[in-house]
């Protein structure tokens, strides 16, 4: 069974922080397979300037980038977003998850990760921002008594 890639024009934007060029175009290349569109960038404020003229649907940060670090990009985007985060870190240590977790990011991986789990987790949040979407459509269609609207007969 084949996967179903998505149109360019219907796919969804992720934007990815992250310093290291071997890791931005793993994530990249994998995303892009996955039929994402993805535009990386090698720090947080370039990633910051892009969002604020184009928002993205997700975006990936690195934790330790020159710059604004990925715990001060999290923050930033929160003041103004409710855009899906995913932290990678390499530091390993339960103050950071928690601290990633606390700025508004919506998971944390730790380096080395598989690209597969990331592109996996994506498609997860994607999918709960889907069905979450299809019940608040569904629920804003009931009338008072909790039936579609159209629904009750005289």
């Amino acid at each position: 069974m084949s996967e179903r890639v998505t149109p360019v024009s219907e796919a969804k934007k992720i934007y990815i922080a992250d310093d290291e060029t071997n890791i931005r175009v793993a994530i990249k290349t994998f995303l892009e397979n996955s039929g994402y569109q993805v535009k990386d960038f090698e720090s947080g404020d370039a990633l910051l300037a892009a969002f604020a003229v184009a928002p993205a649907d997700l975006v990936v940060l690195d934790v330790m980038m020159p710059g604004s670090n990925g715990f001060v990009v999290c923050k930033q985007l929160r003041k103004t977003s409710r855009v899906p985060i995913i932290t990678l870190s390499a530091r390993d240590s339960d103050l950071d998850y928690a601290t990633a977790l606390d700025l508004g990011s919506d998971d944390y991986l730790v380096k080395p990760f598989s690209p597969m789990a990331l592109v996996m987790r994506i498609k997860a949040i994607f999918r709960r921002i889907e069905f979450e979407r299809q019940n608040h459509a569904e629920a804003g269609n009931l009338n008072e008594s909790g039936k579609p609207d159209g629904s009750e007969r005289p």
